[in-house]
């Protein structure tokens, strides 16, 4: 959810949204239909916020709506408008969304949950622009009006699965960006943490604190799995909590504290060179993210079990959440330096299983990012910790 400052401008460090940023004043000359794409709370609406800011249309009305917020039955009329009449409760003309609209911009969130139905009828006012109201037989009204859509769903499944029209998704994807999530652009979370608290430090009228080095460590770790928004839900916290001065660690949510390195003992890895490489194994006492993930974790490590069986399996069947899996993955990057290759030894599979360990990972946004761990400080082992071979 990266958000533009009250200037217009985004606030953003990272290149992939910097040039996301140059797409969206070059797109803006147009009247291009945008297809909006990205996880849950990356920001699809600021970003459609700013198509319109800057194109020709900012003057005119900006409106947006949740097409999985509103049920099927109503979801016509709140689009196309109804007449007087046209069903219980319909005690007069209503202009719709569209209508509303008309010359400026609308942003048409969560296409992708919009029933087969409506989808048809979305597609024939983009043909033409024609309006019919609910109860209304012949056409209403003509308007002109920009359409930005966004989903998090993989569109082409959908369409593949049946449960979205092909020739919508053509007519909608004239110019298509996918927005990244927080984790893949961790140089915007430092400008957006301070937007955010100036921001509800003057909502509030409390002093903006200042960041200890510890915190501002843990948010650039941290993965943010809610994105930007939950960036920003910690950012309110923290000043609704705040007792002026400084944030430290302590006062962080449990989740975004970062995990003590478990304890260890040297379990010998062959590197792609050949040598035995020295790679850290935890110990079964000290959890490298849950208690869950720390008994997978030893059994895999400890008991030489296979990641596919331990994690993989449970996963899917929806035993283990992605908390869970993002743990023991942690846990092993921090043995194996950031080397997912050596992990494939750690975690007891076969070199070939690389390319489906890491589609796994990234299908179910439990991929890490290996820089981090590469300047972490060596795990020494326990002294006198038993050896696994």
């Amino acid at each position: 959810m990266t958000r533009p400052d009250p200037n217009g401008q985004m606030i953003a460090a990272s290149p992939a949204m910097l040039r996301i940023d140059e797409e969206l004043r070059q797109t803006a000359r147009s009247d291009a239909k945008i297809l909006l794409t990205g996880e849950s709370g990356v920001g699809k609406e600021v970003v459609a916020r700013l198509v319109h800011r800057y194109s020709s249309r900012s003057p005119k009305p900006f409106v947006a709506m949740n097409c999985a917020g509103v049920p099927d039955s109503l979801l016509e009329s709140e689009l196309f408008g109804h007449m007087r009449g046209s069903f219980t409760g319909a005690y007069r003309d209503k202009p719709g969304l569209l209508e509303q609209a008309h010359g400026g911009t609308i942003f048409m969130d969560e296409i992708g949950e919009m029933s087969l139905r409506m989808q048809a009828l979305l597609l024939r006012f983009l043909e033409d622009g024609d309006i019919y109201r609910v109860g209304s037989e012949r056409r209403t009204s003509t308007v002109d009006v920009r359409v930005v859509a966004a989903t998090n769903r993989v569109l082409l499944d959908q369409i593949a699965s049946g449960a979205f029209r092909e020739d919508l998704y053509y007519r909608l994807n004239v110019i298509h960006l996918l927005i990244p999530p927080l984790r893949d652009r961790r140089e915007d979370i430092q400008p957006l943490v301070n937007h955010y608290l100036r921001v509800f430090s003057e909502k509030y009228a409390v002093s903006n604190p200042e960041l200890s080095p510890e915190v501002v460590d843990s948010l650039a770790q941290y993965n943010w799995p809610g994105n930007v928004r939950e960036l920003k839900n910690l950012a309110e916290r923290l000043i609704v909590r705040s007792r002026g001065g400084v944030v430290r660690l302590e006062d962080l949510p449990p989740a975004l504290m970062r995990q003590p390195l478990p304890s260890a003992r040297v379990l010998p890895l062959r590197q792609p060179g050949g040598e035995h490489a020295p790679v850290v194994a935890a110990a079964r006492t000290t959890p490298p993210a849950s208690d869950v993930a720390a008994q997978l974790f030893n059994r895999i490590v400890a008991d030489r079990e296979s990641f596919w069986s331990v994690v993989y399996t449970p996963f899917i069947a929806r035993d283990l959440t992605r908390n869970d899996v993002r743990g023991i993955i942690t846990a092993g990057l921090q043995h194996t330096r950031g080397n997912y290759k050596m992990l494939l030894e750690l975690f007891n599979m076969e070199p070939a299983d690389y390319k489906r360990f890491l589609n796994f990972l990234r299908k179910h946004q439990c991929h890490m990012p290996f820089q981090q761990f590469r300047t972490s400080e060596p795990i020494r082992p326990l002294a006198g910790g038993p050896s696994l071979v």
